[in-house]
């Protein structure tokens, strides 16, 4: 693939150093979970602006730190669910792809109707200590831009800019996926904080400047300007972790008793992964084996 085609995020500061920067290009990762799940335009742009935010803030956690958001709406699309780690890798997926709603007064993908404008947004780090790390905000509209801006703000107290954008061709397929993240440190002034506002007010829509054939680091300066020092950019993919054995755990989960009923209802059993839609098949031979590991063992 055209390296200018290929998802990338890239990261780093700008105004000697009050700034933390990141944006990324996703259109690959959304067009694939479009294929995947049968998602229909409306449940595409919102996925696709859940991902993004995702796969950025993956990208700000270190070693085999990973999070997962939830974004759980009063909308017909239920809940939205992403995962994403340190090095790139996202998944997700939304409880019903197949919703598609009238465009908004703006003319746009009614992502807000189809959220909800009621609910939560759930974030979930695992930073490899006892507990995790959770912070949950309220759905404040459900354009999931606003909602993370105002996640940052009350559960990471770091003021930031949001922006996240989905566009979906005639023939549902997606023709450009990206977004940005500005994190404000300390010691900006008022006046750069106002600059930085009028800066993003201002810019275009994220998807119009992917149109035009704007990269990553072409999105950043148009926020800050040509102070910008890019640190690293990563390459950004799909990856689900699912697999057989995996899927043999769960089953197993289900005990003896549960077992037994799926084979002499069934005779089989299908598991399909919701993150990658990925089916596993175990027939009644595979069952049997499984049940006989499921069934206590006499103490010697």
């Amino acid at each position: 693939m055209d390296d200018q085609l290929k998802d990338v995020l890239v990261r780093g500061t700008a105004w000697k150093g009050k700034i933390r920067v990141f944006a990324a290009r996703t259109t690959q990762l959304v067009e694939e979970l479009r294929q995947r799940h049968g998602t229909f335009p409306t449940a595409t742009a919102a996925l696709g602006r859940t991902l993004t935010a995702g796969a950025i803030m993956g990208a700000m956690l270190k070693g085999q730190e990973k999070l997962t958001i939830q974004v759980k709406g009063d909308g017909p699309l239920g809940q939205i669910v992403v995962d994403a780690n340190a090095d790139g890798e996202v998944r997700g997926y939304v409880e019903n792809p197949e919703v598609h709603l009238p465009s908004n007064a703006h003319g746009k993908l009614d992502v807000a109707g189809a959220v909800g404008r009621t609910g939560f947004v759930h974030i979930t780090k695992d930073l490899g200590m006892k507990e995790p790390y959770r912070g949950s905000i309220p759905i404040v509209s459900g354009e999931l831009g606003e909602d993370f801006t105002y996640y940052f703000a009350v559960s990471e107290q770091t003021p930031a800019a949001v922006g996240l954008g989905v566009l979906v061709d005639t023939d549902n397929s997606v023709m450009h996926s990206g977004g940005f993240i500005v994190q404000l440190l300390p010691g900006l002034t008022d006046d750069e904080i106002t600059r930085l506002e009028q800066a993003v007010g201002s810019m275009p829509p994220v998807t119009a400047l992917l149109d035009q054939g704007e990269t990553p680091e072409e999105l950043l300066r148009w926020i800050v300007g040509d102070d910008l020092q890019i640190h690293d950019t990563m390459e950004l993919k799909f990856e689900c972790f699912c697999s057989s054995e995996r899927v043999e755990q769960t089953l197993l989960s289900l005990g003896e008793h549960e077992m037994q009923q799926i084979i002499d209802e069934d005779g089989k059993a299908e598991v399909v992964c919701q993150f990658c839609n990925e089916a596993y098949t175990f027939d009644r031979t595979e069952l049997e084996r499984l049940l006989d590991q499921a069934k206590p063992k006499p103490i010697q």
